[in-house]
């Protein structure tokens, strides 16, 4: 039996690229480097991946030759079309080594997960769909929450990876792990508009918004929503940790892929649409708690 020093000092062993060096991308590739493991790199834009050079990266200028060798490959990029052009146009899949290892960490539909991991299983490549939740403070901090689906000995292999990110969970087979991103971004995206409602709701009536936030916490309507996103609404602060773009569009994603499932989803259906009208409205590159604005300006209360 291994126990946890075996498990590290095996991963330090292995050799990992990281593509995708943007707001997520550097901190989690930074925590890498901090781990003792010299990550091949690879990004869009060259210029960002100077930083991790000092702390012992490999900077490489395409994407299919920082992969090369490697037994495990960590990707975070915006989009499901992103991965497929990186996977399939850029020679990603044709690159990697018979029974390495595709961890896919961007937000992507489930169906792509699918898609890409019979598609990388017929090369010989395994693959696990690993989004992430915590923005980029949990990124920074290394305490994210994976959710992880793909076959049970493929997670095992990765765990000591996963874990210099955060606190990852296999949730099932291929595309679980990518739907149940969705369902953490249907809960936050309702939470937040609900939080943002009900304190725009009291102040309209009259009541001080930071007292009635701080009235019902330790209630049954507190959560960490309420906390972080409820004082950054209060303190009228939106500078962006996860994009409102990126909410919609996962909001988006949920209701294609619960049309998919013949699934009845009403709640994320106009939610999906407050975040749309948000976008009309010049707020796509706020922080996601931008909400809030959009709900105030409804109100005549900007």
């Amino acid at each position: 039996m291994t126990n946890a020093s075996d498990d590290v000092s095996e991963g330090l062993h292995r050799q990992i690229a990281f593509l995708g060096i943007g707001n997520m991308g550097l901190p989690m590739a930074r925590r890498l480097c901090e781990a003792g493991h010299a990550p091949q790199v690879w990004n869009r834009t060259h210029a960002k991946t100077d930083a991790l050079v000092p702390l012992g990266a490999r900077a490489h200028p395409s994407a299919s030759s920082a992969v090369s060798g490697a037994d495990i490959v960590l990707c975070m990029l915006e989009n499901g079309p992103a991965v497929e052009e990186v996977l399939f146009a850029q020679g990603v899949a044709a690159a990697m080594k018979p029974g390495a290892l595709f961890i896919d960490m961007a937000s992507i539909k489930p169906r792509e997960a699918r898609d890409h991991a019979a598609r990388l299983g017929a090369l010989g490549v395994a693959h696990l769909d690993a989004p992430v939740s915590g923005g980029t403070g949990g990124a920074e901090a290394g305490s994210l929450v994976i959710m992880v689906g793909g076959k049970a000995a493929d997670f095992e292999r990765a765990l000591s990876i996963l874990q210099v990110f955060g606190r990852a969970t296999h949730v099932g087979s291929h595309g679980a792990g990518q739907l149940t991103k969705l369902a953490n971004q249907m809960i936050v995206g309702i939470t937040i508009g609900a939080v943002a409602e009900a304190l725009l709701f009291a102040a309209k009536g009259g009541a001080d918004m930071a007292k009635v936030k701080e009235a019902i916490t330790g209630g049954f309507a507190d959560s960490r929503v309420l906390q972080m996103h409820g004082q950054r609404m209060v303190d009228r602060d939106f500078v962006t940790q996860a994009r409102f773009a990126l909410q919609h569009k996962d909001m988006r994603n949920a209701l294609q892929t619960a049309e998919e499932i013949g699934f009845e989803a009403p709640i994320t259906g106009l939610f999906e649409q407050l975040y749309a009208d948000g976008m009309k409205h010049g707020l796509s590159d706020l922080d996601h708690s931008g909400l809030f604005v959009e709900l105030a300006s409804r109100n005549g209360m900007n």
